[in-house]
């Protein structure tokens, strides 16, 4: 049980004994630092509290400056030498509205390939073709041929990037390349532009003609779309999204690191003034931070927005995306590709993931086949809407598509070890509809256009 303790009386002994001290001259202790008085605590929290309270009103205030910018350049043009705004659909509408006519200088334009581009690679196997107008398209021997020549054609053919070449030799070629014609490059001509340093032959004297390989495009490393499913960045590193005012609008591609193909119906109305666009390259998830300016869009001349035909453009960036395991430009297909029947391919984008959904924040993927030409232009399916420009891909029985917002990005076919750009996203009847498959613009059929546009404009 508990017992009370009697206490000892007190004592003056110290808890420690020891000799005894005796103070000597000079020996004080350090004083004590004067203690703060509660005043001056007071002083330093209203000091505080009064330097938080500006923070937070310039963050509103820049918070609330930059969201009212977002909405004036949404609606107005500003036009810097006359000092006023007009409305943004006047940008751009072939009328001067501003000093100097400001409003019609940065805009989007068109382009027709009246000529046919001198260089390009022809099958799978890639074989160099040269053209001119007496002779029409020769296959290039291997006659002479030095890494040079490689470089130079490759430059010539646009992204380049430890450009190879491989001989092959001319009795494996398919049966339309077998028996020429032919050409060769002549001696000391490394510099010259290729279609200019040739002279034709009858046969090769090597018995073998050349085929290139410019870059490292469309190698990734992997060996929602309606219907689709979550995808990284790293596996299709090629698609970017086109921002109009930090809102995302449209896919597209990367075929160089500068150049975008997307689709010429992105760019309706008053989104035809270069300094609304953004491209966002690199990342899995929407965003609309550390995007790339444009100065250039060029839709093609021959678009027809009534009927899709033609549906492809292309955008110039300001300066070149710097290429990385996210950032990638994705291979043209070469001239006469021949896509297998009922091919293999995908479509990427950020569209909805529904008929009149939502986009989606994450990249999504869909695996789909190609649609034969005659079943997608049958009366049942589209008939006579699909014209040589287009091709067909999905599933007849509905479930897997594009949609909204996926429009201008890419449809990709892998071989050789490489992804191809086969397909531009451009139309369809609502999203993944029974008997209603994508459309795109077919990308082999626009390959002089889009080599032609990146020459003019380096």
């Amino acid at each position: 049980m508990w017992t009370i303790a009697q206490v000892p009386e007190e004592s003056t002994r110290p808890l420690n004994p020891g000799l005894a001290v005796v103070p000597r001259p000079g020996q004080h202790r350090r004083p004590m630092p004067p203690q703060k008085t509660q005043g001056v605590k007071s002083k330093g929290k209203r000091v505080v509290l009064a330097v938080l309270t500006v923070v937070v009103l310039i963050g509103i205030l820049v918070t609330a400056a930059y969201f009212i910018k977002k909405l004036i350049d949404s609606k107005y043009f500003f036009c810097n030498r006359s000092f006023k705004f007009i409305p943004l659909d006047k940008a751009c509408d072939g009328n001067n509205d501003c000093a100097g006519g400001e409003d019609e200088i940065t805009c989007l334009s068109s382009f027709k390939a009246n000529t046919t581009f001198p260089v390009r690679l022809m099958s799978g196997r890639q074989v160099l073709q040269v053209y001119s107008r007496g002779q029409g398209w020769r296959s290039v021997c291997s006659d002479n041929w030095t890494e040079k020549h490689t470089l130079t054609a490759c430059k010539q053919l646009g992204y380049t990037y430890e450009p190879r070449n491989t001989i092959v030799p001319v009795d494996t070629l398919i049966s339309s390349l077998k028996n020429g014609p032919f050409t060769a490059v002549r001696p000391e001509t490394a510099n010259t532009p290729i279609h200019q340093a040739t002279i034709d032959r009858s046969v090769c004297r090597s018995g073998s003609v050349v085929s290139l390989s410019c870059s490292d495009c469309g190698q990734v490393r992997q060996d929602r779309i309606v219907g689709g499913k979550d995808a990284f960045i790293e596996d299709w590193p090629w698609q970017v999204s086109l921002q109009q005012g930090g809102q995302h609008t449209c896919g597209g591609s990367l075929v160089t690191p500068r150049w975008v193909v997307t689709a010429a119906h992105c760019f309706t109305s008053s989104k035809k003034e270069l300094s609304r666009w953004r491209v966002v390259s690199g990342k899995t998830h929407m965003g609309t931070l550390g995007g790339s300016y444009v100065d250039r869009i060029i839709l093609n001349g021959d678009y027809d927005p009534a009927r899709n035909d033609y549906d492809i453009a292309m955008m110039r960036l300001s300066s070149p995306i710097t290429v990385g395991e996210s950032r990638k430009p994705v291979c043209l297909p070469p001239k006469a590709f021949d896509l297998p029947a009922k091919a293999s391919v995908f479509v990427t984008g950020w569209g909805y993931l529904e008929e009149n959904g939502k986009v989606s924040p994450s990249l999504q993927e869909a695996s789909i086949s190609l649609i034969d030409r005659a079943k997608c232009s049958s009366p049942t399916v589209y008939g006579n809407s699909i014209t040589p420009r287009m091709i067909c891909a999905g599933l007849l029985e509905g479930g897997v598509d594009a949609c909204q917002g996926d429009s201008g990005g890419p449809l990709v076919y892998f071989t050789s070890s490489k992804w191809h750009l086969v397909g531009v996203v451009s139309w369809g009847v609502g999203c993944a509809r029974e008997r209603r498959p994508g459309v795109y613009c077919n990308v082999e059929q626009m390959l002089n256009w889009i080599y032609t546009v990146v020459e003019k404009n380096p």
